[in-house]
């Protein structure tokens, strides 16, 4: 049974070591000049207090590598569940070849078991793999990225460390279950796909959240976690302050909530909204006048903002939590990969003929 699943199975093992092989010669001619460019402009920028300049700068100089080798991780688990898993059983149950596997003395068991080992363990390896090699070279420009491109960000966190290898092994357990209950090749692709992508996308934003309490803080506002703070040049009209998806003192956070308290402690409309949030102090005299602002004193008008007593509210998952969110995560993949082993070992037992 080895022997005859590694013939079948040799052909896509050989095309995913090509491709992976292609990727890690990319990634380790590129990663060390990565890292060196990173290394010196931290060190020109610390001396003269401009590295968040730098952090724009080199981030969006390698943007586009960035985000095509994210998409790359994320997108392999897909292609493992449409490609190798569902039809895996499908194509064997189309041709009918599986009759004659199963009147050669070996059991369905034994058969799915082989099928399920061999594959699904390449499958593991390699997303494992990629994944892991993305993250070493992606280091420098995570270190770097906007607070919504974070490495806890929902987009990143999936593309890099473990998590790819749960993602992998319950993608292409889940194309071989439907694939057994579908029959149909084209069907079982299609369904798995959707499957598949209907849990990527409720898991970051249903579950995730909530694997450990988020952590609520209130901030003074400033560079930090200000993006601006427009003062009208006509008299009369109320200042407009707009919130950063940012966490004081905690790059790197996943922002979950984001609000800006009144003077009275409640939450203003449009904090971080596009509109900002209308503070209410005086711009036709003192500090916010057009007049102050112009005069340079906008540094005054944000110092009566916070003598107000207005803050920010900020609800995130810290960046220390990275790791143990994945090794949480990948259980939880790891538990769905073996609730579909025992499915799929169920029916082709009972129902599949």
């Amino acid at each position: 049974m080895i022997w005859l699943t590694w013939r079948q199975f040799r052909g896509s093992a050989a095309m995913m070591a090509a491709v992976l092989g292609v990727l890690a010669v990319a990634l380790a001619v590129t990663g060390p000049g990565l890292a060196s460019a990173y290394s010196a402009g931290i060190a020109d920028c610390t001396t003269d207090n401009t590295c968040e300049n730098f952090y724009n700068r080199f981030f969006g100089e390698y943007n586009l590598p960035f985000m095509a080798l994210t998409l790359v991780v994320l997108l392999l688990p897909a292609l493992v569940g449409l490609f190798w898993g569902a039809p895996l059983i499908t194509r064997e149950l189309e041709a009918g070849t599986h009759l004659l596997v199963w009147n050669q003395t070996i059991t369905r068991g034994r058969w799915l078991a082989v099928k399920l080992g061999l594959t699904g363990l390449v499958a593991v390896a390699a997303a494992g793999l990629c994944g892991l090699m993305v993250t070493w070279w992606s280091d420098p420009l995570d270190e770097s990225a906007a607070e919504g491109m974070a490495l806890m960000a929902p987009l990143v966190f999936g593309a890099r460390g473990i998590a790819p290898m749960g993602y992998a092994a319950f993608a292409f357990v889940l194309g071989v279950t439907v694939g057994m209950v579908v029959r149909r090749t084209l069907p079982a692709m299609a369904l798995t796909l959707a499957v598949f992508a209907a849990i990527q996308l409720a898991l970051p934003t249903m579950v995730r959240p909530h694997l450990m309490a988020p952590v609520t803080a209130t901030f003074e506002l400033g560079r930090a976690n200000m993006e601006s703070l427009s003062i009208p040049q006509e008299g009369g009209a109320a200042p407009r302050l707009f919130l950063r998806e940012a966490v004081p003192g905690q790059p790197g956070s996943w922002v979950l909530a984001n609000e800006l308290l009144d003077p009275s402690g409640r939450v203003t409309s449009g904090g971080s909204s596009g509109a900002g949030a209308v503070i209410n102090v005086s711009s036709t005299s003192g500090p916010c006048a057009p007049g102050s602002a112009a005069a340079g004193a906008g540094d005054g008008c944000l110092g009566e903002v916070n003598r107000l007593g207005y803050r920010q509210q900020v609800t995130y998952q810290p960046l220390e939590r990275f790791w143990l969110f994945q090794w949480i995560e990948t259980g939880i993949y790891a538990l769905l990969t073996v609730g579909l082993t025992w499915l799929s070992f169920w029916w082709i037992r009972r129902r599949l003929s």
